[in-house]
């Protein structure tokens, strides 16, 4: 097989390294497609739903048609987590980092057994391929030549570590920022809201209006608005639906939000006046938020003052010292 490798190589004038690694990577291309084909389960009924639309689904809509809940059978009970709290807290998870609906979670699950496995999968390619002559470049299959067994097998788990958790330190990465995007925007969208209000929507109206308004400018309130709106227009109760909003966010204002609507409409204050109380309590508190990173700074600079300053400092005052008595004596 090596020498029809060579042969073919001279025949095409490529070199047989570069034939070595483009087959790699097509092997790694076609294992990643077959897997995600396989364990496909199409939602055929939400896509017909879809596409009876007035218009094409876009960002803003995804994730309002779901299926129903992912159940693991079959193979994929070895891959998924079996327990319910676990799952679910996974879901929450995608669903608070703005990946909503079953599909996000299959498509996770699988990314992070494929990382898994395709970097050590190629890491071990490497190794066998650096024990044929020829196929790998000089020094690199002569340093990966030498690996001991011992070595082989901490290099394959740190591998396997960093396949299975970079997807979650990435997604706990876009959980956060979602959530700073959220506190920040979500007292104008209250202005917003009360504007509309006041100006003679209603409540429900003036939810949908914003969310439209907020598609450019902040599309994750836009999503959550606008999403809390098809539900209550599917007859779900607006309650329910306020706090699944504040679920999928994670966030506490705007678990707090849902609290001060649906007291308001309990209890049949002005909601005007709720909404304008609200969104001045918001801004208070995003400028309190504000003062304390700001009192925070000192504190977080006093240790590279002293590392970076302190010494420069020192030699100002004591090298004039020095200097004369080292010419005095």
């Amino acid at each position: 097989m090596i020498a029809q490798l060579e042969a073919f190589a001279a025949q095409t004038g490529v070199s047989a390294q570069t034939l070595v690694i483009f087959g790699v990577a097509v092997g790694v291309a076609l294992l990643f497609y077959g897997v995600v084909s396989i364990f496909r389960d199409r939602n055929v009924a939400a896509e017909r739903i879809a596409a009876t639309g007035s218009r094409a689904i876009d960002r803003q809509d995804r994730g309002i048609l779901r299926g129903p809940e992912f159940d693991p059978k079959g193979i994929m009970r070895g891959f998924v987590p079996t327990d319910e709290k676990e799952r679910g807290e996974l879901q929450r998870k995608l669903s608070q980092a703005g990946y909503p609906g079953t599909r996000a979670f299959i498509n996770f699950v699988l990314f992070r057994l494929l990382l898994g496995i395709v970097l050590p999968g190629i890491f071990l390619a490497l190794i066998m391929s650096s024990r044929v002559p020829g196929l790998l470049p000089g020094d690199l299959g002569a340093a990966m030549g030498k690996f001991s067994n011992l070595k082989v097998f901490q290099y394959l788990s740190i591998l396997v570590a960093l396949g299975y958790y970079l997807p979650l330190i990435w997604l706990n990465g876009r959980y956060t920022e979602r959530r700073q995007r959220i506190e920040m925007a979500f007292p104008n969208a209250l202005d917003l809201m009360q504007i509309s209000v006041e100006a003679g929507l209603g409540f429900d109206a003036a939810m949908t209006r914003v969310g439209n308004e907020l598609a450019t400018v902040s599309p994750e309130i836009a999503f959550e608005f606008l999403t809390v709106q098809r539900q209550v227009q599917a007859g779900r109760d607006r309650d329910v639906a306020m706090r699944a909003m504040a679920d999928r966010t994670g966030v506490e204002t705007v678990r707090s939000f849902a609290s001060v609507v649906q007291q308001s409409m309990q209890f049949g204050t002005s909601m005007s006046d709720a909404l304008n109380t609200y969104s001045m309590e918001m801004r208070d508190y995003r400028e309190m938020k504000a003062q304390e990173l700001a009192n925070k700074l000192p504190v977080k600079m006093s240790a590279v003052l002293a590392l970076l300053m302190l010494p420069a400092l020192i030699l100002l005052t004591l090298g004039p010292v020095i200097i004369r008595y080292q010419t005095a004596f």
